[in-house]
């Protein structure tokens, strides 16, 4: 049994560590000079690195809000596990901690959704998905497997 808690808790830390970075870092669209998240968009000219704000359009503060609420509902969802572990009665099911798991799943999906369908109006076509877009998709179904197991999953002694 504790080794399937460990796992479990392995599994939602990794999709934690995926949310995180993919929020943070600056890759969600890159070509040798360029580089884009989120949050600035960066260019190397002469070997001279500059960073500016990112697009200020509704859709990128949309995007913006949901991988922040994803990484929001992940780190309280894995609270929430840690306390339902000790206040939860034997054969009680970890029902909020994986809806919260699930939540963040859709709400990271629904931003990797957005970002791909506005990117064509913004990016030039010489441009490709960086490493960062890569793992908000990565995410997804970590969240959504790790939500899925909380609800199945009962507490024994």
């Amino acid at each position: 049994m504790l080794l399937l808690l460990l796992g479990i808790v392995l599994l939602h830390v990794a999709a934690l560590v995926l949310l995180l970075v993919s929020t943070i870092v600056s890759a969600w669209t890159v070509n040798p000079s360029t580089s884009s998240d989120l949050w600035q968009n960066c260019t190397t000219i002469f070997e001279q690195y500059t960073c500016g704000s990112a697009d200020d359009g509704v859709w990128i503060q949309a995007v913006q809000a949901l991988m922040i609420l994803a990484v929001i509902f992940c780190f309280l969802s894995l609270f929430l596990f840690f306390c339902q572990l000790f206040t939860l009665q034997k054969g009680g099911r970890f029902f909020l901690t994986g809806a919260f798991q699930i939540f963040a799943s859709l709400f990271v999906m629904s931003a990797a959704i957005i970002y791909t369908v506005m990117n064509n109006e913004w990016v030039p076509q010489t441009d490709s998905f960086g490493f960062s877009y890569i793992l908000a998709w990565a995410a997804f179904p970590l969240a959504l497997i790790s939500g899925l197991i909380y609800v199945i999953l009962r507490k024994r002694e």
